[in-house]
């Protein structure tokens, strides 16, 4: 492509302004986007920096931070979801925007409640310190600069005077490491952590740090202002919640499912009624195996509990007639006669079928709905184990399904620190035994597929007839799963723009 010499002079000033707009790949998101984005835009940001932290919350549990095996995962997913990956390239302007923007759109989402707010921090934290330690020395300079952090490196005068003391000073540092390593002057009141662990010399009201220790004083004052920032977007909330463009885009995008739709039945008619019970055993779920024995012991399940399994076992195959028949046969075993069952609970489970009603064909739970919607109460059985249960009742449960100690301990671990889905694969991984499952989990529909794959070789579940079960056959265009479906809005035909976005997080 050609350009005239005005146009040529245009391209260079929009270039140059990019480049002022966003000098680093990296920065504290102290500034709000003033720009307006299309719906779409939105969207397809939020969900791909959702994505982005997903898989930073599984490679902080599962690998060391700050490892190769760490930092080759998590840039091969910056670099995937056209996030900035390399420290100051000069060609990402895209990449910086679109980190820029979605970064904001996520603190609007997750500014909701205590519980989001230290899940966005913690993963927001651990992006940043990935990306701030890929930084070369003269980078990293200049950044600090950038974010009004100007540290002094000090001299190699000063820093051959002082040897004696930052060797004594610095834990694990060497006469000749003290002399590789650049040294930074700062004041004691940023410093304040390592003076405390006593991994600093100090002196003067000053605080000689060394360079790999940097990052702490960095994050620290990064984590302060991050966390005030989602404060003060939390007061928001009414504004937020009031505006009919953000609203219909922000209610569920902090419980987003970004997975395969399992909406779309691949299995329909391949599972009989009498395979339940030993499936329950070996591929379902904890939250599902749960809600089974529930069922079996008191013939009944309220309607949050009907609501989270029947969905369930209508993505994992069971067809209409099937989960009709289930339900009605485990019902009247209780209290509950044939006609009764009839005419009180047979439309709903049509309803979830799309047969009645709206007819909607509604979508099995993910794992962050169940996780963060309708906790259960006394008498319910749904709801998620991990995040629900009482840590005692939960140790003994595992201990019932032959969990080893050591497995149990490292469940709670993850439970305590409120990693849940990381806890349910830990779940996966002792109950399969495989020491890594090579997959995040986010849905208990994958848990299942993922679980049968493994059972049968990689293989697919085999079609079992039954005399309990009538099989009703799908179109062949619903037989397919989109493994990278994308939740999009409904409004995401039309290219609306959003404006103004900015006022959310500033002071009134």
């Amino acid at each position: 492509m050609e350009f005239s010499s005005r146009a040529r002079q245009k391209h260079a000033r929009l270039a140059g302004d990019r480049r002022e707009q966003y000098p680093h790949s990296l920065q504290f998101y102290l500034e709000p986007p003033t720009e307006s984005i299309s719906l779409v835009e939105f969207e397809s940001f939020a969900i791909d920096r959702l994505k982005l932290l997903k898989v930073v919350e599984n490679l902080g549990v599962s690998s060391v931070r700050g490892t190769d095996v760490y930092k080759t995962k998590l840039e091969c997913e910056l670099r995937k979801l056209k996030f900035p990956y390399r420290a100051l390239a000069e060609d990402d302007y895209e990449a910086r925007r679109k980190d820029h923007i979605s970064h904001f759109i996520l603190r609007l989402a997750y500014c909701q409640s205590e519980d989001l707010r230290r899940w966005f921090l913690q993963q927001e934290m651990d992006l940043f310190r990935y990306r701030f330690n890929e930084l070369t020395e003269n980078l990293m300079q200049k950044f600090l600069e950038h974010v009004n952090l100007p540290f002094e490196a000090i001299g190699e005068d000063l820093k051959t005077e002082l040897a004696n003391e930052l060797c004594a000073s610095t834990p694990g540092f060497s006469m000749s490491k003290v002399k590789e390593q650049m040294f930074y002057k700062v004041g004691l009141a940023d410093a304040v952590d390592l003076f405390r662990a006593r991994r600093v010399f100090i002196k003067d009201g000053f605080a000689y740090v060394p360079f790999k220790e940097i990052d702490v004083i960095v994050l620290n004052n990064y984590r302060t202002k991050l966390s005030k920032a989602l404060a003060l977007t939390a007061r928001s909330l009414p504004s937020i919640q009031s505006d009919e463009r953000l609203q219909p885009l922000l209610s569920h995008l902090s419980h987003s499912y970004v997975g395969p739709d399992y909406s779309v039945q691949k299995n329909t008619g391949k599972i009989s009624l009498e395979q339940i019970d030993a499936l329950s055993v070996k591929s379902f779920p904890l939250c599902m195996r749960q809600l089974h024995r529930a069922l079996r012991d008191s013939h009944h399940l309220r309607h949050g509990g009907r609501m989270q399994y029947g969905l369930f076992l209508k993505g994992i195959g069971l067809t209409l007639e099937q989960a009709l028949e289930f339900w009605k046969k485990e019902f009247i075993r209780g209290k509950v006669d044939a006609d009764k069952f009839d005419k009180g609970y047979a439309y709903s489970i049509r309803h979830n079928y799309g047969k009645e009603g709206k007819r909607t064909d509604y979508t099995p739970y993910s794992c962050m709905k169940i996780i963060m919607s309708n906790p259960p109460s006394q008498g319910d059985y749904h709801g998620c184990p991990f995040r629900h249960n009482d840590p005692e009742l939960l140790k003994q449960k595992l201990q019932s399904y032959k969990i080893p100690p050591s497995g149990i301990t490292q469940i709670l671990e993850l439970v305590k620190g409120m990693h849940f889905q990381l806890a349910c694969q830990k779940y996966f991984e002792l109950t399969h035994d495989v020491d890594d499952i090579g997959f995040s989990l986010n849905h208990p529909n994958q848990y299942f597929t993922e679980s049968q794959k493994l059972l049968s070789g990689g293989r697919e579940l085999k079609k079992e007839f039954s005399n309990s079960g009538n099989f009703q056959q799908k179109n062949n265009s619903q037989e397919s799963i989109n493994s990278s479906s994308t939740p999009t809005s409904s409004n995401a035909t039309v290219d609306t723009e959003l404006e103004g976005l900015e006022a959310y997080f500033t002071e009134d």
